[in-house]
């Protein structure tokens, strides 16, 4: 597998402070001033050099989408002191990689899958936090179970041994249109809300789904604006993606 490294003249450094100060200014003209959001790396189709240096510059919350690149980079970025999480779609074969490698699965859209997950970290004896996908564009191209559905999946993965469900996860609307994007991201929030709320009241068992991770390098301010609390960010850091 050829994977992309470093480009000559790239600053690590320079390239997450801009997308932290996009993000700071995005939370104040909303109203979140100081809410928090956390920036993960999106290292997808980089080496391991290029993923550790952006991790020694200060991205220690690192994304990894292909179990076949996480394999390669595992080890590099566990000794980098890097947080790793899967944040693209995870096919069962390939969920022992995820679980060792990672301490998150931020694309958990079916319950076959997170079985797998919780048989594999019963073995090994680790916990492991997930996150439900949600495909809240409706575009068949994208992962993650219908907005209907989610809530109903998330408490089903909770009550999986070694399993908590830590929030929802989705990929926008691709579209240059802001309100189709951020209405999205609502639905997002509101599957967040009403699981927190109902889980106040004792329908669910989902305290700990507070995350929301979504927003990318095009569109994290909307998705700031509507409650993120996590951004994945390729592209503005890392630089153009080669060709895959």
């Amino acid at each position: 597998m050829d994977l992309k490294p470093p480009t000559p003249g790239w600053d690590p450094g320079a390239a997450l402070a801009a997308v932290k100060a996009r993000i700071h200014v995005a939370e104040a003209s909303c109203g979140r001033a100081g809410a928090g959001v956390r920036l993960l790396v999106a290292t997808k189709t980089w080496d391991a050099d290029a993923a550790r240096a952006v991790v020694q510059a200060g991205g220690t919350l690192v994304g990894e989408s292909r179990m076949q690149e996480l394999a390669i980079k595992g080890a590099t970025l566990a000794a980098a002191g890097a947080t790793v999480h899967v944040i693209g779609q995870l096919q069962r074969n390939k969920a022992q990689i995820a679980v060792e490698h990672a301490t998150c699965i931020q694309t958990v859209d079916s319950l076959a899958l997170a079985e797998r997950l919780s048989r594999l970290t019963l073995e090994r004896e680790k916990d492991l936090d997930v996150m439900v996908q949600v495909n809240v564009s409706g575009e068949e191209s994208k992962a993650g179970i219908a907005p209907g559905e989610a809530l109903a999946l998330a408490s089903v993965v909770q009550a999986l041994p070694m399993l908590t469900v830590t929030g929802f996860m989705t990929i926008g609307l691709n579209s240059p249109d802001e309100a189709a994007v951020r209405a999205g991201y609502r639905v997002l929030r509101e599957i967040r809300d009403t699981a927190l709320i109902e889980s106040e009241r004792g329908r669910y068992d989902l305290r700990e789904a507070w995350e929301l991770s979504m927003g990318m390098s095009g569109d994290l301010e909307w998705a700031v604006a509507e409650g993120a609390t996590m951004v994945r960010v390729g592209t503005a850091i890392m630089g153009a993606r080669p060709s895959a």
